[in-house]
């Protein structure tokens, strides 16, 4: 029965992903409206990006710094919602950690939150603290992209292959919510470093949203219709026909 739900609840979402998808879009194009095609912050933050993708192709990965990452990511969400953590193990071949509770969010969180890049932001916000201005922001931004690129590179390559904390909810409700909260994590990048505003996200995330769920109904309704008249008349014929 939950799964079933879960199933739902997932395809229910999916045009939300859409809805997300182009209200970062639009975003990106009000950047571009602006007159700056690409500001200095956002060339920095894209040349960590793809610098690791550089690396990630050309060098030997780091899988077990990835596999560091996942576990602690497991074991820091699991403590925020009061779980103990113990027998935590890394590897080349994988890691393991035993939490006294899980939920949602314990189990997908290495696939959304990206330890190493939040783990950057803070040390930016420590330094703000004792020095202001922060020398070499730009800098700051570099390691952004650099450490989202090991985490996107990373989470697409482990959802390739079966994963139990995918199989735990659902491939389909997993992949959504994973998506829908990476898309979450890119808005805030692109709005903290360049000149769109929430408010433009925000705006462009409610029309997207009632177009494409107004959309949905509409061919819904329409298969419906054609269901009903073309489909279910001839088929309710059949059955009284065999009935009789």
């Amino acid at each position: 029965m939950f799964r079933l739900l879960r199933f739902l609840t997932g395809a229910a979402l999916l045009p939300l992903c859409v809805s997300v998808s182009l209200a970062l879009l639009d975003t990106l194009r009000s950047i571009q409206a602006s007159g700056l095609f690409l500001s200095p912050e956002t060339i920095w933050l894209l040349t960590g990006y793809f610098l690791w993708l550089g690396m990630w192709f050309f060098l030997p990965q780091p899988v077990r710094v990835y596999v560091v990452a996942h576990e602690l990511t497991h074991a820091l969400i699991g403590m925020l919602f009061g779980a103990r953590a113990k027998n935590m193990r890394f590897s080349v071949k994988g890691g393991s950690v035993s939490l006294s509770k899980s939920n949602l969010l314990i189990t997908l969180a290495p696939y959304f939150f990206p330890l190493y890049t939040v783990i950057v932001i803070l040390l930016h916000l420590l330094t703000r603290a004792f020095i202001d201005p922060v020398p070499l922001p730009l800098v700051w931004l570099f390691f952004v992209g650099l450490t989202w690129g090991f985490h996107v590179t990373f989470t697409v390559q482990s959802l390739m292959i079966t994963q139990p904390d995918i199989q735990t909810y659902g491939r389909l409700f997993s992949y959504v919510i994973i998506y829908l909260f990476n898309l979450a994590g890119v808005g805030l990048w692109i709005v903290c470093t360049t000149s769109a505003t929430f408010s433009t996200f925000a705006a462009a995330l409610g029309t997207h949203t009632a177009a494409v769920y107004a959309s949905v109904q509409d061919e819904l309704h329409a298969r419906f219709i054609f269901f009903s008249h073309t489909v279910l008349p001839p088929l309710i014929k059949l059955l009284h026909h065999h009935g009789t």
